[in-house]
């Protein structure tokens, strides 16, 4: 197992800001989700929703693996294109958080330095709002909600991996301390997202992203 924990930041000379925010604002709203359960059916994305405009309220029954269950809804935002950025600042569960975040925390910092500060947060934006739209593509007619900080979080690594292939990150690795370099710890996070992603599409109408 293959656990970050730093990566070198001897070069920056101020905090990352836009990224200490991002960070608040995801635990922030996952700590509201945990005490108002309906927010999570309300500002979460729903490919239907998004496709014909709409806010389902009334729970819908789905079929999945020969069994019909209920998921339940809940008013949305006006207009229901908000829950595109709601839903990524919220999470399905303290696993995607913590792990979500710890990434963001190690590799953001870098990527804002070189963007700077409104940069970085469009790109991050821009990230999320290109994930959300990816899995509307492939599950247009689902009900199912979508939510979660993985999307923009990827395109962020992904500027990390263009832009400091060669950085050194300090890693857990079976109970050791390693340094190795970061195109090694993203790409193997990568491949691990890469196949993840592929058992997700086979189930994308009945799951939640």
């Amino acid at each position: 197992m293959l656990f970050p924990i730093s990566d070198d930041d001897r070069h920056l000379l101020r905090p990352a800001y836009v990224t200490i925010a991002l960070v608040a604002v995801n635990v922030l709203v996952f700590f509201y989700q945990l005490a108002n359960p309906a927010f999570i059916y309300a500002a979460s994305v729903i490919p239907l929703e998004i496709v014909k405009g709409i806010d389902l309220t009334a729970p819908v029954l789905v079929q999945a693996g020969g069994q019909v269950m209920e998921i339940p809804q809940a008013p949305g935002p006006t207009p229901i294109y908000l829950t595109l950025l709601t839903a990524m600042f919220m999470h399905g569960g303290w696993a995607p958080l913590g792990g979500n975040l710890l990434y963001l925390w190690i590799f953001g910092d870098n990527v804002e330095h070189r963007f700077g500060g409104l940069r970085f947060l469009a790109f991050y934006l821009a990230s999320g709002l290109a994930a959300s739209f990816a899995q509307i593509a492939v599950a247009p007619d689902s009900v199912i909600p979508n939510l979660g900080a993985s999307g923009a979080i990827s395109g962020v690594l992904g500027a990390y991996l263009v832009l400091f292939p060669r950085n050194q990150v300090m890693a857990v690795f079976f109970f050791r301390i390693v340094t190795i370099p970061a195109v090694f710890v993203l790409g193997l996070w990568a491949v691990t997202q890469i196949f993840s992603g592929m058992g997700s599409l086979e189930t994308a109408g009945t799951t939640g992203g």
